[in-house]
């Protein structure tokens, strides 16, 4: 289209330069009347201006008999009825009618429509081609592995799963998979929107479309076609761009009535003037001009430029919306209901706190218990090993280390016998451990357990399900926002009550089954709040579909979740305000461009009208109209881009 409406425009315009050439009002006005009129001027301008008339204007009449025939008259109608009216009017003005003949209002009309077009087209292609890029992420070949070990270059569509494939450093994944051995680091910031490149190894997933870094990896194919990550991504943007929401209707009707008032308004000119006295072809002017004018092709693209270019920045950005309507109630949320487990905390045990009994510093506490649990896969002994890990404690490998039935483990380490163990542990053994930070610990539901020297207690370690560190920043934004914060979980209320207080949560609900969140849910709805869930599209399925708006967080590659109306890919607590910060910016450029594009109206049509010609002269002509009505069209696919632009996605996309 973009492509069409540019060649019909420059052969348009070249032929228009006759048609203002043989045209007596432009010769008069540059008073080269006798200099450049000839016998049979008039026929050589009614030709030039048929061929504009037939060729540029051809869009424009098959959009009319269109239009009509689905009984929705809108932009093509009018312009159409415009460029009908002044040629057939013209026409038999050369063959014989009394009057003027106005072919270069025509011809300059018709080519001002098609340039408008052209520009706007582009505009439309720059919204679609964020899901153009997302399709040219794929390689067009891979390098299948054969049994032998040597590599053969097929066709993407020649992959199935199991194959083995490899990816060379630099290259593109050519379809889903995992590693199955070697280790390299993925940039997938075009996937997911991480800005990093993520360490991948052995048994990680890949997805077709990252792309590997500095090694060459073999990746088994679990996923072909329309199954990867990517191809859903795609299908989820185009039918999210193809969705109808409440808006776009509202804008439709509005377009639909405004072609109505456009029609009444040129043809209640044309009498008005006519009774004024005026000559056909000057009221017949006004009627054209107040016709073109409020054509409501800006109020037709005020809406889907915006859904648009809104749906393809969040889709770069790993946000991806499946239901628009839902996308729009984001913007007016008053509570966002969250679920804890994976989505808040990290859904693994970690160290919170290290309690020193006997003077030794949390260090060598923490040195001995990981030395112990270093030979234990139990989530707890993994929890203490990441925390030393993690601060960089190294510790002794462990001697004759042994289970104690359901309470912990014991061995030698730096030749002092050591134990990691359960509360229970130490009432059998009669031991005490009286200390307010342990006893806070307890209270918040956290897991303690003991660290033993000599049979003396010297420590405790609590553990918890660690909350994510970005969730307490995703909060405060939520807060600035003027959105109430809920907690949502089945965990035990002193778990709950303690992550509640970290992340200042205004309110908690624990214990909750999970058949029960939907009626939660309903719950809170109840008290007049506008209420989104976010959980992991899982468990908290029924909670998803009855809240106003359903968030999947930490969805992987798994976006085709049914019961969500927005897949958060990241298990990023921040994308949740990031959102809602897009829901409401989209929601202002829809309001931005409908106004615009229905606003100038109320000046532009009496002008169009003539109103003013009487007080002040000013009057305007077809192909002015055309020029203040193009403009608007443009300015309207030019302020959706600029939605990309903002400022606040950089903000609010800071370090994820």
């Amino acid at each position: 289209m973009v492509d069409d409406f540019r060649r019909r425009f420059w052969i348009s315009l070249a032929l228009t330069l006759p048609v203002l050439a043989t045209s007596e009002m432009l010769q008069h006005l540059v008073g080269l009347r006798g200099a450049l009129a000839f016998p049979g001027d008039r026929y050589v301008g009614f030709a030039f201006a048929s061929a504009v008339y037939f060729y540029g204007g051809w869009p424009f009449l098959t959009g009319l008999v269109e239009e009509l025939k689905k009984k929705l008259p809108g932009m093509m109608t009018l312009v159409g009825l415009a460029i009908t009216v002044a040629y057939v009017y013209s026409a038999v003005v050369v063959f014989g009618l009394p009057g003027s003949v106005f072919f270069w209002e025509t011809a300059t009309l018709i080519d001002i429509m098609l340039l408008g077009h052209w520009l706007e087209m582009r505009s439309v292609l720059g919204a679609s081609r964020a899901l153009e890029e997302l399709v040219r992420l794929l390689p067009v070949e891979a390098h299948r592995l054969r049994s032998d070990g040597s590599t053969e270059d097929v066709p993407l569509t020649a992959l199935k799963a199991g194959d083995l494939v490899l990816v060379k450093p630099g290259e593109k994944i050519p379809t889903d998979g995992t590693i199955t051995e070697g280790r390299t680091t993925v940039n997938q910031a075009l996937l997911t929107g991480e800005s990093q490149p993520v360490e991948k190894g052995p048994g990680d997933a890949v997805l077709g479309g990252a792309v590997n870094g500095e090694s060459a990896i073999p990746v088994r194919v679990t996923r072909t076609g329309a199954e990867t990550y990517l191809a859903q991504v795609i299908d989820l943007v185009r039918r999210a761009q193809e969705t109808r929401s409440r808006t776009q209707d509202l804008a439709n009707r509005a377009a639909l009535w405004l072609t109505i008032i456009a029609i009444v308004t040129g043809t209640g000119t044309l009498v008005a003037w006519l009774l004024a006295g005026r000559e056909l072809d000057f009221a017949l002017e006004r009627m054209v001009t107040v016709m073109v004018i409020t054509c409501p092709h800006a109020l037709g693209l005020a809406v889907p430029l915006v859904v648009a270019v809104s749906t393809a920045l969040s889709a770069r950005s790993g946000l991806l919306i499946r239901d628009r309507a839902a996308f729009e109630r984001a913007r007016a949320l008053d509570a966002i209901v969250f679920d804890k487990t994976g989505t808040l905390t990290e859904g693994r045990f970690g160290v919170t706190d290290v309690i020193s009994l006997d003077g030794r510093s949390e260090g060598d506490i923490l040195r001995l218990a990981a030395a112990i649990e270093s030979r234990s896969e139990h989530p707890i002994a993994t929890g203490v090993v990441r925390a030393a890990t993690e601060r960089a404690i190294k510790y002794p490998a462990p001697q004759d280390v042994a289970a104690i039935p359901g309470r912990g483990a014991r061995g030698i380490v730096d030749g002092t016998r050591v134990a990691v163990v359960s509360p229970g542990y130490l009432k059998e053994q009669r031991l005490t451990a009286d200390h307010a930070l342990v006893r806070q610990a307890a209270q918040q539901g956290k897991t303690v357990v003991y660290v033993l020297a000599e049979t003396k207690v010297v420590g405790a370690i609590a553990l918890a399900d660690i909350i994510r560190p970005e969730a307490k920043e995703a909060l405060t934004r939520l807060k600035e926002m003027g959105i109430r914060s809920m907690m949502l979980t089945g965990d035990a209320t002193p778990v709950a009550r303690w992550v509640a207080e970290e992340l200042g949560l205004d309110e908690y609900f624990a214990e909750v089954l999970p058949d029960q969140k939907a009626a939660k849910i309903r719950e809170i709805k109840s008290r007049g709040l506008t209420v989104a869930m976010v959980g992991d599209g899982v468990n908290d399925a029924p909670a998803l579909v009855e809240a106003d708006v359903g968030i999947a967080i930490g969805a992987g590659t798994d976006v085709a979740i049914e019961s969500a109306d927005v897949v958060l890919v990241r298990s990023d607590p921040r994308d949740v305000p990031a959102i809602i910060d897009l829901a409401r910016a989209t929601y202002r450029k829809i309001v931005q461009n409908l106004w615009w594009a229905t606003g100038y109206n109320a000046v532009a049509i009496p002008l169009a009208a003539g109103a003013l010609y009487r007080a002040t002269g000013i009057l305007l002509s077809p192909a002015l109209g055309a020029v203040f009505m193009s403009a608007s069209t443009v300015i309207v696919a030019l302020n959706a881009q600029l939605l990309g632009r903002r400022t606040w996605w950089a903000r609010t996309s800071a370090g994820l």
